[in-house]
């Protein structure tokens, strides 16, 4: 989408002394219209409103204006994904929604995917959702089916898809945004944790297993790197006497993430089967651990590894875009003091740095090292297009970028 932006930053002039929250009710409109739609149009008439990149950085981290007059309660819905596939999922909003707070939204996947697609007024996937019900959140409850398993990658497009339309109405808490599952539900956790982790503040898969995902026979199947783990909590809870997935069988995994000092609860439920009888006793943990498990939109230490690059190759601030060889995995380390920026690459080619104006000085000069190698050392203008671009993608009040280093590690 970068591309249809570029235009803008020609004619728009740069002014980054100007740091104002002030927002006329002009700006708030094309604001929420941008946010909605994407559309050029939309952007172009943000961008001569605001009349500044800063002024521009600041009313998106304002956000919207949320509205009163917006459904409350249980409400059944269809995210329609472009190639037409409809993705029902509940969303369950608190009868006393203030949209003046922001609200932590929590994601429960069902189990049971390998059955036919739900037709409409089916509500077996949503049944037990009454007992999910929380006034202090937002709870989601979508929907998966044999042809859209949690770790197909239209689930991998669907579920941030499904966030961003609750982003574009309530007012949430992009740093409180958690994902849980049980069986089915708890190995698709497990896919978002490796692979697609930037949205999201903490995992709780219940009676899944990570190994699924490897599964040879799998319609896609995906490698697992235990260090992409790392930054994200999991609260992880297997039965010893699960017939499919017993704790054992998970064991191993919970070894790799402690050798790799991610940060986990595991519990092996004593005598506990393939179900969720656990839960009345567990939940007063699972909500300590979920109070207590906060997202740092822009760490300052940050790393990656993946197999491919049209997917799965981003991590909050960066992104791997040319690996050094198919079928090898490229891994990209960062470290971010100030302006000073550190990467370790390996067995990769091309990468992208993405910038936030309250991470980075743009008075001063940006200075990217890697592999010991002084590879960029210049002053960053803050770009229009390039904020327009992610802020539209994520939808995050807390992570928005004015610059994008696209770089190339030295031979």
């Amino acid at each position: 989408m970068r591309s249809k932006w570029l235009f803008l930053v020609l004619f728009f002039p740069v002014l980054c002394q100007c740091q104002t929250n002030s927002r006329p009710a002009a700006g708030s409109a094309l604001l929420e219209q941008f946010l909605t739609t994407g559309s050029p149009e939309a952007g172009e008439q943000l961008v001569n409103a605001a009349g500044d990149t800063m002024v521009l950085y600041q009313w998106f981290r304002q956000g919207p204006d949320y509205s009163t007059g917006v459904p409350r309660g249980d409400q059944h819905r269809v995210r329609i994904a472009a190639d037409g596939t409809g993705f029902p999922y509940a969303l369950l909003v608190p009868q006393d929604y203030d949209p003046a707070t922001r609200y932590p939204v929590e994601f429960h996947l069902h189990g049971g995917v390998s059955r036919a697609e739900w037709q409409p007024g089916e509500t077996l996937w949503r049944r037990g959702y009454d007992s999910l019900r929380n006034p202090a959140r937002i709870i989601v409850i979508p929907a998966a089916w044999n042809e859209a398993f949690w770790w197909f990658s239209n689930q991998a497009e669907n579920l941030p898809g499904i966030l961003n339309e609750v982003k574009q109405t309530y007012n949430v808490d992009e740093n409180r945004a958690y994902l849980s599952g049980v069986s089915d539900g708890g190995t698709g956790a497990y896919f978002f944790a490796f692979m697609q982790p930037t949205e999201w503040a903490a995992f709780m898969p219940y009676i899944g297993h990570p190994g699924v995902l490897r599964n040879p026979a799998g319609r896609e199947t995906h490698s697992l790197f235990i260090e992409n783990l790392t930054g994200k909590p999991l609260y992880i809870v297997n039965g010893e006497e699960d017939p499919l997935y017993p704790a054992v069988a998970v064991r191993p995994y919970i070894e790799a993430m402690e050798q790799a000092g991610v940060e986990h609860v595991f519990k092996a439920v004593f005598d506990g089967g393939h179900n969720t009888d656990w839960m009345p006793d567990e939940a007063p943990a699972i909500a300590a651990f979920t109070q207590s498990s906060r997202r740092d939109p822009l760490p300052e230490n940050i790393q990656w590894l993946t197999l491919r690059t049209d997917r799965y190759n981003r991590n909050h601030w960066i992104r791997i875009d040319e690996l050094e060889e198919e079928g090898r995995p490229g891994r990209l380390i960062v470290e971010r003091e100030g302006n000073a920026i550190d990467v370790t690459a390996h067995f990769l080619n091309a990468f992208t740095l993405l910038l936030n104006p309250e991470e980075i000085d743009f008075s001063n000069p940006v200075v990217v090292r890697a592999n010991g190698e002084i590879i960029f050392d210049a002053q960053v203008e803050p770009d229009a297009g390039t904020l327009l671009e992610w802020a539209y993608k994520d939808q995050d009040r807390t992570m928005l970028f004015t610059a994008q280093l696209n770089l190339r590690v030295p031979e």
